[in-house]
């Protein structure tokens, strides 16, 4: 008698999410290793990151930490686009701009990025509409205030609901622009105006949003891993996150923001061998 085939949903549900690697052209984002201060320093972090398997890079000119304060145009502006016109001469990997400035965005797909990941979900520059139709993939992120004022009392009455709603709402208005559905990627935007207990709600869950778009989850790192651990310092967290893109790609999530490309490649890489195996 032969044994039964085993029944797998979360094999059924596993893919290997591509990987984004962040790249801050910031003096105080709040992950000092993630930091590239000059040019130099980010074309340096750029390399290395590719280097590791990240499929996206993710540049932004200007910290989003809670507490943070906006920079200009130009500063924003100095900090980035020579920055991906250096390495979009040097590298075929994807090139994302982080961002919620119209005219940052526009002169950053004409210096080489294809992603725009856009922390307001194109809600806070009135032109970004528009801009964000010439982009391959555009992110759409919930956030609730701003990142100064978004963890001062976050509230919600049905955290999922809200968040699900908003990003359904946020992919009508770009679709209603003229964009396409099928370009669009969505964010719970993890830590950004959630209590733990929201953030953790919302990662168990996120294999729901895929009923709007493919999903982007961006954990790593974040203080909300340390009230986990118990344990305050950013260089501790690592296996905090690494523990969730696990969980994401057992989830079906399609992408994930990360510090660590090369120790995340490492799990997918690994969690991929099995599941191919059991295939």
């Amino acid at each position: 008698m032969s044994a039964p085939k085993p029944v797998n949903e979360i094999a059924k549900r596993f893919q290997k999410p591509l990987i984004m690697g962040i790249i801050n052209c910031t003096p105080d984002s709040f992950h000092e290793g993630s930091r590239a201060s000059t040019h130099e320093a980010a074309v340096e972090r750029a390399l290395m990151l590719a280097s590791e398997g990240a499929d996206i890079l993710d540049f932004g000119g200007q910290s989003t930490r809670p507490g943070s304060d906006p920079v200009s145009l130009d500063e924003e502006r100095s900090r980035v686009i020579p920055v991906i016109k250096e390495v979009a001469k040097r590298l075929k990997v994807q090139i994302s701009i982080d961002t919620s400035k119209a005219a940052i965005a526009a002169e950053s797909f004409e210096a080489g990025a294809v992603i725009l990941n856009d922390i307001s979900a194109l809600r806070d520059d009135k032109d970004m509409l528009k801009v964000a139709l010439r982009a391959e993939r555009v992110v759409l992120m919930h956030m609730q205030g701003t990142p100064a004022t978004m963890q001062a009392n976050p509230t919600y009455k049905d955290c999922f609901a809200e968040v699900y709603s908003f990003l359904q709402g946020r992919l009508q208005s770009f679709v209603a622009a003229g964009g396409r559905a099928d370009r669009v990627i969505v964010d719970p935007g993890i830590g950004f105006g959630k209590t733990l207990n929201d953030n953790l709600t919302l990662i168990r869950r996120s294999g729901e949003l895929s009923a709007i778009a493919p999903v982007l989850l961006g954990v790593s790192r974040k203080s909300f891993l340390g009230k986990i651990l118990n344990d305050n310092e950013i260089e501790n967290r690592l296996d905090g996150s690494l523990s969730i893109a696990a969980f994401a790609a057992m989830n079906g999530i399609s992408m994930l923001r990360v510090h660590d490309v090369g120790a995340t490649r490492r799990v997918l890489d690994t969690l991929s061998a099995v599941y191919g195996a059991s295939a």
